[in-house]
């Protein structure tokens, strides 16, 4: 019995090692922490349970016979954050460079399985350099089985991907159908070909970082949710994530203690509004100052900076939040930040976490290159996405709502549960100077004339009380008491129930 229990801690010890120590400090040298280190610090403190730690590969060409380490490069199992059950893979690169393997796949589509069959959410910790060569067609059966469970699971469990090394060909796809993306800045990278076969087919010269870093795809590509300086900020920020959401589609986010009073007054959002209709203002200080605590958690933060997303508490329930952000752009709504905002309000309706709209949109951006790029059918996706979510929808409009951007901003006609305006806010088809030059155009010579003409306009139309006399604004509210409108609204709509007419499912303008 010794013997055994001896031969099974050495077997264990093996496969802890990975591929070895030397290839442990290389690893390190290069500022990445191994997989195991980097389960260890994603998970509570000894909560990780194994899967197949001794899997090993078949596959017996170019002398593939001879090195088969255990676990095939890829360490998976199950844990605890805070308490809450996730699934977690982690590919070794000191194991065959973290390669694609038939088993390999094997493994992480089992964990996968297992997630959905137990509704807790999925981690993968992607550091690989693609499929095994030596495994041809294998290795890639083996990625096409993890897309089909990454198809599967999305809108069941979150999927959560950390790109933390090389993920190049096939392997960018499976974290490209999962929820979030985060990625290391320096040390992770992603493109379907690499710099060489660019440099080989249209002729550019370019670095993998400039191809594929963090900088590249969370400010231009939008491709990645986020980055961070190093494994450790990384993984502690996924930790962060996962306590906002819930484990799956048929249960609610975690509540969390709160030690904020919901009925704060915050008297400086009287004067958040600057008197000049066109300087901006950060819409980020409304958001800080109507969460608990001030806490945001802010998704796709570098792309698109004219909407902000991302999740905050009020009364310790997540709460999903979009808004306008008259820093950059004036807050105009185009092609970008439609697909974001879109992106983001359909995951809160899958996992049914409440949204907040805080609006102050002048329209559209207008230009050849929005309407060549199709800011049609990209702005009709937020329009979609709005108007097909069944979570609680409150909606709050501070200055601007001019035009379609004021319909597809969360308004009543999209089924808007509470929709509350500032005295501030200006519901309009446009601003009162293009529709002065529309409607008057017989006087546009005539600069006094149009300047009384604009004044009446903006008199009659640039306040919150035509609409809320139609009844598409429930109130208007005191900017300093916005925390306590919204919270009561909230939870005034916790027992909501609102269902589609049913169907397959439905075809998003794409």
């Amino acid at each position: 019995m010794k013997d055994i229990l001896a031969e099974l801690n050495e077997r264990r010890n093996d496969a802890r090692l990975g591929g070895g120590q030397k290839r442990i400090d290389a690893q390190h040298a290069r500022g990445k922490l191994t997989a195991r280190e980097r389960i260890e610090l994603l998970l509570d403190e000894g909560s990780f349970e194994e899967f197949d730690m001794f899997v090993s590969h078949r596959c017996t060409d170019f002398g593939m016979e001879n090195n088969k380490p255990a676990g095939d490069g890829v360490i998976t199992g199950w844990g605890t954050i805070n308490g809450r059950q996730v699934y977690v893979f982690s590919q070794d690169f000191t194991v065959l460079g973290g390669s694609v393997s038939d088993t390999h796949a094997m493994k992480i589509c089992k964990i996968m399985d297992m997630a959905i069959q137990n509704g807790a959410p999925v981690i993968g910790l992607n550091d690989s350099g693609g499929a095994r060569i030596q495994e041809g067609v294998d290795a890639l059966a083996g990625y096409a089985e993890i897309f089909q469970r990454n198809i599967m699971a999305s809108g069941v469990i979150p999927q959560i991907s950390v790109i933390m090394g090389p993920c190049a060909g096939g392997a960018v796809y499976s974290p490209a159908m999962t929820d979030f993306i985060f990625m290391v800045k320096d040390t992770s990278y992603m493109f379907v070909t690499g710099p060489d076969v660019v440099k080989t087919v249209t002729n550019e010269v370019v670095t993998a970082e400039e191809l594929g870093g963090a900088s590249t795809h969370t400010k231009k590509s939008s491709v990645a949710d986020g980055a961070f300086e190093n494994d450790v900020e990384a993984l502690a920020e996924v930790r962060r994530l996962v306590d906002f959401l819930p484990l799956n589609n048929r249960e609610k986010p975690p509540v969390r203690p709160f030690f904020d009073e919901p009925g704060r007054i915050e008297t400086s959002l009287d004067t958040l509004i600057p008197e000049n209709p066109n300087q901006p203002y950060d819409m980020k200080e409304l958001i800080h100052k109507v969460a608990d605590e001030g806490d945001f958690y802010e998704i796709q933060q570098d792309f698109a900076g004219n909407i902000i997303t991302g999740f905050m508490r009020l009364e310790g329930q997540t709460v999903g939040v979009v808004a306008n952000q008259p820093m950059v752009l004036a807050g105009c709504l185009d092609i970008d930040s439609s697909r974001k905002a879109a992106r983001f309000v359909r995951f809160c309706d899958c996992f049914e976490i409440p949204i907040l709209t805080l609006v102050d949109v002048p329209g559209f951006l207008p230009g050849t290159s929005q309407e060549y790029g199709g800011v049609i059918k990209h702005g009709a996706k937020l329009l979609f996405a709005y108007g097909e979510a069944t979570v609680p929808k409150v909606t709050v409009i501070t200055r601007k709502a001019y035009g379609g951007a004021y319909d597809v901003m969360a308004s009543k006609h999209l089924r808007g549960d509470f929709n509350y305006a500032w005295p501030t806010a200006e519901i309009a088809v446009m601003g009162a100077k293009g529709a002065t030059e529309i409607i008057h155009r017989a006087d546009l010579g005539e600069a006094d004339k149009i300047a009384a003409h604009a004044k009446d306009y903006e008199d009659r139309f640039a306040n919150p009380f035509v609409a809320a006399e139609r009844g598409f604004i429930d109130e208007v509210i005191q900017p300093k008491s916005t925390r306590r409108r919204v919270a009561r609204a909230f939870a005034s709509l916790r027992n909501k129930k609102l269902e589609n007419p049913w169907k397959k499912h439905d075809n998003i303008p794409l």
